[in-house]
């Protein structure tokens, strides 16, 4: 038996207008059963629990896809509440990012869209997978948060800029030698240090880019209704959505195409050609990116100099993980 609309709420996500309670006692107002997420619960098993014909999630890009996997293992239609700080999937399903209470009305006036989901290792993502650099970069912050240090985007880039480690694959049989390597869900307009938006998310495709720098003035590009990835590694760190992960080799993409019941309000934003920050990437400043640039190319020119030269944040961590004499 169905119940009444489910809509989790991520609280710690938003900019706190709304604030999550009043986000909550909104969707009550228009019949939804709201529920706010704690600590160590499981977005996807509440929401297969709560049986709810149309469940939805009030929360950043990395918070959807827990969701969007309830509602295709259950047939339920999917409603995206934007309040994370980015929200580029929102942006794209055209929804005012601005306006997360605006969103609500899907639950009871929206229509239907069909929509693509991408999969990888049996997990689901609504924008992107990273691979390289950028994924590096998520793993390095999220490492600095746990640590509670201060500045953690920053530090994460320049981290990452001073790493060499180049990404060695084969992408369907070919292989391939990059920094950076974005399988996105459907097609974004790239830039540098940019992902702008996709056009469709109904074409029923992977979009695949290669670059072979961090700060990359061409890429590679590539379409498929999925990919096989093989790496030398049994393990590889990985970006989905922005969320840090560790994936198996070889990496199985697919797009599920128009998998998604998606519900939106009838009355929705034209969709942005805008672009924004990388989806697995903290925004960074220009006298960040100059910084972490031009530590780059220092790094670069010391490893040509003195092969054996080692990160210092990599020999810092082997010194401490060393036993004591």
């Amino acid at each position: 038996m169905r119940t009444h609309p489910f809509l989790l709420v991520n609280p710690r996500s938003g900019s706190g207008n709304p604030t999550a309670d009043e986000l909550a006692a909104a969707a009550r107002e228009r019949g939804i059963t709201p529920h706010l997420l704690r600590p160590g619960e499981d977005p996807r098993e509440l929401a297969v629990r709560s049986g709810a014909e149309i469940v939805g999630i009030a929360g950043g890009d990395g918070s959807l896809a827990a969701v969007a996997a309830a509602a295709l293992e259950t047939g339920a239609g999917f409603v995206c509440v934007p309040f994370g700080t980015r929200n580029h999937f929102a942006g794209d399903a055209g929804l005012d990012r601005d306006d997360p209470l605006a969103a609500l009305a899907a639950f009871d006036a929206g229509r239907v869209e069909r929509v693509d989901v991408g999969k990888v290792g049996g997990r689901l993502f609504l924008n992107n997978v990273s691979l390289g650099a950028y994924a590096g970069l998520v793993h390095r912050r999220e490492h600095h948060r746990r640590r509670a240090e201060t500045l953690a985007r920053a530090k994460a880039l320049f981290a990452v800029a001073r790493k060499r480690n180049r990404l060695h694959a084969r992408v369907d049989g070919e292989e391939i030698d990059a920094r950076v390597l974005l399988v996105g869900n459907n097609r974004y307009q790239l830039d540098l240090f940019t992902l702008g938006a996709r056009q469709r998310l109904d074409a029923g495709e992977l979009d695949l880019w290669t670059a072979a720098g961090l700060w990359p003035t061409a890429w590679e590009e590539r379409s498929a209704p999925g990919f096989r990835i093989e790496l030398p590694v049994a393990h590889v760190a990985a970006a989905i959505d922005g969320e840090p992960a560790l994936l198996e080799s070889p990496l199985e993409l697919e797009s599920l195409a128009g998998a998604l019941r998606l519900l939106v309000p009838e009355r929705t934003a034209a969709r942005s050609t805008t672009g924004g920050a990388m989806h697995d990437n903290p925004d960074a400043t220009e006298d960040e990116q100059e910084l972490a640039q031009r530590e780059g190319r220092q790094q670069e020119e010391e490893s040509m100099r003195y092969p054996e030269h080692h990160d210092p944040d990599e020999q810092r961590d082997r010194a401490h993980s060393e036993p004591d004499e």
